[in-house]
């Protein structure tokens, strides 16, 4: 940082004219950032949803919503949304996160009467929403604390709603479609699927090797392959002595019972 101090004879008055340098951001390995987990985080009109999800892509606790306002001067929506970011980045370096994933959404070739019509009230909406700033104004404050910024491709967050919203509510919490839209989010930057895997039957959901949706690392070995017979006798299955009292076991009808008995047949009576 420089700096010149000078004093103005005709007004008066001192000056101070300054200069400084931001130092060049630090490019952190993915594979660092994504080795404690990830936050997703949806972007709306009036408020950020974001979920954290494990090294293995799934989500943990439970959302997080960050309101802002966005009505009034641009002093005070700027405000709103430097608080809600800045609640966010608390909240990220409280769990132990070093990377938050967000959407790469621009809405300014797609708020045209011409791409959606008549739907006013929608190209509103669209309007109103700081994509492009609140995701710069996040990258700027999140490289101070050392928190890296994914940007998955636009309208990641449309498949949360098909995928997460019905399997993560609950009677004691109600997920909304921007909530699953975070876990979406998350898992697309942690290069996972973002589909859950198809439950299996009833029948095979839970046994001695534990439940079946668990989702696996990338680096497991054999997460695809068979699982190892359990050795010994198996629920539902034939117990392993099933032959030998099958064949000792006793018939309960007539003509299948044994008998020690010897039938002999006497000769005939002849007679004149």
């Amino acid at each position: 940082m420089a700096y010149r101090i000078h004093y103005d004879v005709a007004r008066g008055r001192w000056y101070v004219t300054a200069s400084w340098q931001i130092p060049v951001s630090r490019t952190i390995p993915m594979a660092a950032a994504l080795a404690h987990g990830v936050i997703g985080v949806d972007t709306n009109a009036d408020h950020l949803a974001a979920w954290r999800l494990d090294t293995h892509g799934n989500p943990t606790g439970n959302p997080r919503r960050f309101f802002y306002d966005l009505s009034g001067t641009a002093q005070h929506r700027d405000a709103q949304v430097r608080h809600a970011l800045t609640r966010l980045l608390n909240w990220a370096k409280t769990c132990g996160v070093k990377a938050i994933a967000v959407e790469d959404l621009d809405f300014q070739a797609e708020k045209t009467r011409e791409k959606h019509g008549r739907k006013r009230r929608f190209r509103q909406l669209i309007s109103g929403m700081p994509t492009g700033k609140l995701r710069a104004r996040l990258t700027s404050m999140a490289d101070a604390t050392g928190i890296a910024i994914i940007a998955d491709p636009a309208y990641t967050s449309k498949w949360g709603a098909q995928h997460w919203q019905q399997p993560m509510a609950g009677p004691t919490r109600k997920t909304t479609r921007h909530d699953a839209a975070s876990i979406a989010i998350g898992r697309r930057a942690q290069g996972h699927p973002i589909r859950r895997r198809t439950t299996p039957p009833r029948a095979h959901q839970s046994d001695a090797l534990g439940h079946r949706t668990v989702q696996a690392d990338r680096r497991a070995l054999g997460r695809e392959e068979p699982r190892p017979r359990t050795p010994g006798p198996r629920t539902r299955s034939v117990p392993p002595d099933a032959a030998s009292t099958r064949a000792t076991r006793t018939s309960k009808t007539v003509r299948d019972v044994r008998s020690d008995q010897e039938w002999v047949q006497d000769s005939l009576l002849l007679t004149d």
